[in-house]
């Protein structure tokens, strides 16, 4: 999984929702568009990520604020389920 993507859609999708007015509303539509939008291994790997860099920047990547906020605060909601 190139992390590098991953991060950069992520950015997208803060751009997105750190245009709307209310910060709370735009913490839960960022982890909700993740938690539906993408497949359990692109959760795992950016959830890795900010395992090993708590502040969302790596060398040469930086994680957009919003998404380290949203990512943080509604983690346990973004570890994908593993079936038995």
């Amino acid at each position: 999984m190139d992390i590098a993507n991953l991060i950069r859609m992520a950015n997208r999708i803060g751009d997105y929702f750190d245009a709307l007015p209310d910060r709370e509303e735009a913490l839960e539509g960022a982890a909700t568009h993740i938690q539906k939008s993408w497949e359990p291994r692109m959760r795992t790997a950016l959830l890795d990520f900010l395992t090993q860099h708590t502040d969302g920047q790596a060398d040469d990547v930086r994680l957009h604020a919003l998404i380290v906020e949203a990512v943080t605060r509604y983690r346990a909601r973004l570890i994908p389920v593993r079936s038995v």
